[in-house]
C-alpha cells in the first residue's frame, strides 16, 4: 500500500497544472485595458535658468593705419594753409579750378625741377591768346616724369626760376586771379600733363584729369601717382598733339577808315586812325 500510494503521488505531481511545488506551467492570460474617454496631458513650462551677467570689456581706441603706399613718390596737395573747394568734372579741358583765398600758398605737388615761370600778366581780353590765359604761372617737372601747372597766380615766389630744384610742399607762388580769371574770385588753375616745349602751350594747360589725385592727396593717400595715366595719354595722342580746343586767339579788328567831306573840292578823304 505504501508503494502504491507513492506512485500515485508522483503521477499526480507530473500531471498537475500547478507544476512542481504548486508552480503553474500555463502562460498567464493578459487582457488589453483601454482608457475610458479622452486623455488630457499637461506639460509643465520649463523653469527658466538664470543666466549669469557678463560684462563686455571695452576695446582699445582704434589704431590709425596709414593707406598703402602705391608708388615711390610722395605728393602734396597744391594749396596749403587755406580751405579749398574744386569741381570734380570735366569743364572744357581736363584741368580743375581750385577755389581758395587770395594769397594762399601754391606749392609743388612733388619733388622736381621748375620748368616754366611767367611772372608777367600778359593776358588781354581783346586778344585772348592761349599762351597768356593762365596769367602768372609756374610749371614743375616732377621726379615722376609728370608736369604740373599752377596758374592765375597773384605772384611768383622770389628765387623760383627754370632749373631750380624744389621739394613737395615747397611754396612756388601765391594764389590770385591773373590771366583770364581777372573777373572771378581767386583760384588756382591746376593741370597735369607731360613735358613739352613752351610753344606747345595747349599741352601744358592739361591732358589728364587731376581730380582722383587731388582727392587722394587731400584725404591722406599721398602716394597715389598720375604717372601711369599720363604715360598712357601721351601714348595715345603722341608727345606733340595738335591743339583742338580753344586754340585760336580773338582776331584783332582792323580800324575802319572814316570819311569826311572836303567842302572846298567836293570830294572825300579817307583818314585812317594812327596805330
Amino acid at each position: 500500500m505504501a508503494a502504491v500510494t507513492g506512485v500515485l503521488l508522483a503521477t499526480g505531481a507530473c500531471t498537475s497544472p500547478g507544476g512542481v511545488a504548486g508552480i503553474s506551467t500555463t502562460a498567464p492570460t493578459t487582457e488589453a485595458v483601454s482608457a475610458q474617454g479622452p486623455v488630457t496631458a499637461t506639460i509643465p513650462a520649463p523653469t527658466p535658468t538664470p543666466q549669469p551677467t557678463v560684462e563686455i570689456p571695452k576695446g582699445d581706441a582704434p589704431v590709425p593705419v596709414p593707406p598703402p603706399r602705391v608708388s615711390k613718390f610722395t605728393y602734396a596737395f597744391p594749396v596749403q594753409g587755406c580751405p579749398v573747394s574744386y569741381q570734380s568734372r570735366l569743364l572744357v579741358l581736363p584741368k580743375t579750378t581750385i577755389w581758395t583765398g587770395k594769397g594762399c600758398s601754391f606749392v609743388s605737388p612733388v619733388d622736381g625741377v621748375v620748368h616754366e615761370v611767367n611772372t608777367r600778366n600778359r593776358w588781354k581780353p581783346s586778344t585772348d591768346r592761349g599762351p597768356d590765359r593762365e596769367g602768372r604761372f609756374v610749371t614743375v617737372i616732377g621726379d615722376d616724369g609728370v608736369r604740373y601747372l599752377g596758374g592765375h597766380l597773384d605772384s611768383v615766389t622770389p628765387g623760383i626760376r627754370p632749373g631750380v630744384r624744389v621739394g613737395a610742399g615747397q611754396t612756388l607762388g601765391r594764389v590770385g586771379n591773373s590771366g583770364n580769371a581777372r573777373d572771378t574770385a581767386s583760384n588756382l588753375y591746376f593741370a597735369i600733363s607731360w613735358k613739352t616745349e613752351p610753344s606747345l602751350w595747349w599741352v601744358r594747360r592739361g591732358m589728364v584729369g587731376p581730380w582722383d589725385y587731388l582727392n587722394a592727396w587731400l584725404n591722406g593717400n599721398r602716394t597715389l601717382s598720375p604717372a601711369d595715366e599720363v604715360r598712357a595719354a601721351m601714348a595715345r595722342t603722341g608727345a606733340a598733339p595738335r591743339c583742338t580746343i580753344l586754340c585760336k586767339p580773338k582776331s584783332t579788328p582792323k580800324p575802319e577808315p572814316t570819311k569826311r567831306p572836303d567842302e572846298s573840292e567836293g570830294w572825300t578823304v579817307e583818314i585812317t586812325p594812327a596805330g
